[in-house]
């Protein structure tokens, strides 16, 4: 350093005055250059929330989980009761009743009046009985499964806004310390005009491209600020909250060659199979009952005195005379809703094969492009700055060639941190696609992030 400040004042042959007014704008450029090297360098924050401890406060924290639970507790609630015979029937009544004559409403007097008690049982088969608390049990299997793809859809909503919070507060902080960089050429300018050694209009094109930096840190103050508040939707209040250090985005659990059989354990899919088994589930019962129930009575009457008691025993069946229009219709009718969900649930996983495949495509180019950033376009662009720099300083470039250098690295160091974005989104999708096998569905209870 002592030697590069030797060779400035033999070249140039300054005065004392003018050459330490041009030497503070030499320190001033060379620490805004300084300073680009770190700009990538994340903050480091006392208090922050990582990922994976994200994701466990919005598991824990959602009550559409809880209402997956309700439903399928609700479903089992069911099948226990469609397993039992019916109620039977307490039967009270009056037969032979006179309206008329002396004897008009006497339940005592006429010996053909009588007074019955009985009881009457419908006798549900078995299979059939079987049959309706089947359907209620896959029931509960789907609500269960729809618990899982709940989880899913939270797990990849709740990583979708971190990222874009973490990505959000990464643009303020390279933003923030590019403003702080370009207020010290502000002063430089301000130092060299005062020397009598550069334009005015160099301090006024300092001060704009400091207010234009300004601008673009309130946007991005916005953006973080709409992020966040989407993040609190899912993991409660965050405020005075950093992100913690970003995950690895380069490995993906999914591969293109094992896409279909990955594909089809998606949670989606598996509510599409359940859909499908409840339904032939129901075909099932409606087969079944196309064998009536037989209802079984016993009826005691009780006549005047000096006539004898009665039993009567009976039984009722339903005539299932048109079964051809009737019964066979609602049959027909269960197994064509189970076609349909089989047909859906096939369209729905080539369309999910489709779509996962092409966010591999595009991940796996990012990853590409971001690799290019990092080994060309960032270095070139913090070489172009750094050659504006040296021929500023040696009296051979403008000021303004140097802010549009400037301006270029910047704005290519935010493209970058938009790609790196962008593919986070993507990898936060695959990565929660699918639940893990070993995957433990979280409880009812809640938890609070402190």
């Amino acid at each position: 350093m002592s030697n590069l400040f030797t060779r400035a004042v033999v070249l140039k042959s300054y005065s004392p005055p003018i050459w330490r007014i041009h030497w503070l704008s030499f320190i001033a450029l060379l620490t805004a250059s300084f300073a680009t090297a770190v700009m990538a360098q994340p903050q480091v924050s006392s208090e922050s929330l990582s990922l994976e401890n994200a994701l466990q406060l919005a598991e824990h924290r959602s009550q559409a989980l809880l209402a997956q639970d309700a439903a399928a507790q609700a479903s089992q609630e069911l099948a226990i009761e469609a397993g039992q015979l019916p109620d039977p029937m307490l039967e009270l009544s009056v037969n032979n009743l006179p309206v008329n004559g002396p004897m008009a409403y006497s339940l005592t007097e006429d010996f053909m009046t009588s007074r019955n008690i009985g009881i009457s049982q419908t006798y549900t088969r078995e299979a059939k009985r079987h049959a309706r608390a089947n359907v209620f049990e896959l029931k509960a299997d789907k609500a269960q499964i729809t618990k899982k793809l709940t989880l899913t859809e939270i797990r990849q909503n709740t990583a979708l806004a971190w990222f874009d919070g973490y990505y959000q507060q990464q643009m303020v902080e390279l933003l923030t310390r590019e403003q702080q960089e370009a207020s010290l050429q502000v002063e430089a300018a301000e130092a060299i005009y005062r020397a009598g050694t550069g334009p005015q209009s160099d301090i006024f094109l300092a001060k704009t491209t400091v207010a234009e930096i300004q601008d673009r840190i309130h946007q991005a103050q916005a953006r973080l600020e709409n992020a966040k508040t989407t993040l609190s939707r899912w993991v409660g209040d965050i405020n005075n909250i950093s992100l913690d250090a970003a995950p690895d985005i380069t490995q993906s659990p999914l591969d293109t060659q094992h896409l279909y059989h990955q594909v089809s354990e998606h949670p989606d899919i598996a509510v599409m199979r359940a859909e499908e088994a409840v339904a032939m589930a129901e075909a099932k019962v409606a087969r079944q009952e196309k064998q009536s129930d037989w209802t079984w009575s016993v009826m005691y009457g009780e006549r005047s005195s000096g006539f004898s008691d009665m039993i009567s025993i009976g039984v009722s069946v339903p005539l299932q005379w048109n079964q051809e229009s009737r019964q066979d219709r609602v049959v027909a009718a269960k197994l064509a809703q189970a076609d349909q969900v089989r047909a859906e649930r096939e369209e729905m996983t080539r369309e999910h094969i489709a779509e996962t495949a092409r966010w591999l495509d595009t991940w796996k180019s990012n990853l590409v492009r971001l690799s290019d950033y990092e080994t060309a376009l960032i270095p070139l662009a913090s070489q172009r700055t750094n050659a504006a720099l040296a021929e500023y300083r040696g009296g051979k470039g403008e000021l303004q060639t140097v802010f549009d250098a400037r301006k270029m690295e910047i704005a290519t160091r935010l493209e970058k941190l938009r790609i790196e974005m962008e593919t986070a989104a993507l990898w936060a999708t695959l990565e929660y696609l699918i639940l893990p096998d070993s995957t433990v569905i979280p409880s009812s209870r809640t938890m609070e992030f402190k």
